[in-house]
């Protein structure tokens, strides 16, 4: 699927302040209700982990009754990954991603983490092509402020403010790229003294992207290519399956499944996400958005930004964390008169056909 220009014209016309969105859920509430912001901390890291992290075994505090809005205020710091042997790319790769986390609020300055509600979630976002990840800056925030840590590399050569020349080939590389995110964020996680210490659980990751980036989501939730067993969960935004990555899709009972669409989406066709959904098993979810276009509802600002927040987060509350309060928020808050519908139907209504790029 290519998004191309088409997309960095958009958001070169959309400037994304990094601020919040009320959303609706709290992973766990905290001792005292903050208001939502989004300060940042300097942190930097640099890691090489190479081996694939078998899941450590955490403990979860009880929770207490689903609440409906965000909670924490949101830090940031960053990692430098690097990715020693992706296929046909040479020695390795660096892939500097923002890493958003819940923190307390204070009056200035450095936002710490919120270590007294640990560990939460991990989610690792894929931006789209020619889209830079600062732009989808308020969905993370929102993700964050409900109590996820979020992980958002930004790919070598599809990055608009990159070095290089643009190259959308190099999403087959993407794959081996998020898998090592993943490895390196738990070892992050596990180092005294980082930002990331003794916040992430590890048995709770879950993988979202937009246009390209979702395509590198759903491989790695679900192509023999590319699947990666800690993924528990993925939200494939305006997504579709991709034959240059070679392997099979396993789509049926893999892993929890949130799919969302514009229907109004010229880039990614509604056939496109609607493949993806009818070929899974459930748990499932498709989120129709009507008249939306396709990049527009994930970055905003604006109501179906709005829906986008509140469905993903509520997806990701029950789905990782066992939350079925979330799920029934879900229901509710992804049927919008005249914004979005959401079902869990054996199939979409959508209108079917190949999707371009996809597996014949």
């Amino acid at each position: 699927m290519a998004v191309a220009a088409v997309c960095g014209v958009l958001i070169a016309a959309a400037v994304i302040r990094p601020s919040l969105l009320t959303v609706h859920t709290s992973k766990k509430a905290p001792a005292a209700k903050t208001a939502p912001t989004q300060p940042t901390t300097t942190a930097t890291a640099t890691s090489t982990a190479t081996a694939s992290e078998a899941p450590v075994p955490t403990s979860r505090p009880s929770v207490s009754p689903y609440s409906s809005d965000g909670s924490y205020a949101v830090g940031t710091t960053s990692l430098v990954v690097v990715d020693p042997v992706p296929a046909g790319a040479g020695a390795g790769r660096s892939l500097p991603t923002a890493v958003f986390y819940p923190g307390h609020a204070v009056p200035a300055g450095e936002v710490p983490p919120d270590t007294t509600h640990a560990p939460y979630p991990l989610l690792v976002f894929s931006e789209g092509y020619n889209i830079s990840v600062h732009a989808y800056s308020a969905l993370l925030g929102d993700w964050a402020s409900a109590g996820f840590v979020v992980a958002a590399p930004t790919y070598p050569d599809t990055e608009p403010a990159g070095p290089g020349a643009l190259n959308e080939n190099d999403i087959t590389n993407h794959p081996a790229d998020l898998r090592q995110v993943i490895t390196t964020v738990l070892a992050t996680a596990r180092e005294p003294g980082s930002v990331l210490s003794g916040l992430v659980d590890a048995n709770e990751i879950g993988v979202v992207g937009q246009s390209d980036g979702a395509d590198v989501s759903l491989a790695v939730a679900a192509n023999s290519c590319c699947h990666d067993p800690r993924v528990k969960a993925a939200a494939i935004l305006s997504g579709a399956e991709l034959a240059s990555f070679g392997g099979n899709y396993q789509l049926s009972g893999r892993v929890p499944l949130l799919v969302t669409q514009g229907d109004a989406d010229t880039i990614n066709l509604p056939g496109c996400s609607a493949q993806i959904y009818d070929a899974a098993g459930p748990p499932k979810f498709y989120l129709d958005l009507l008249g939306a276009p396709h990049l527009t509802p994930y970055v905003g600002p604006g109501p179906d930004l709005r829906i986008v927040a509140n469905v993903t987060t509520e997806f990701f509350d029950g789905e990782l964390a066992g939350q079925t309060a979330a799920l029934a928020a879900l229901t509710t808050d992804g049927n919008v008169v005249g914004g979005s519908t959401l079902t869990t139907a054996p199939a979409t209504p959508q209108p079917g056909g190949q999707c371009p790029g996809a597996p014949g």
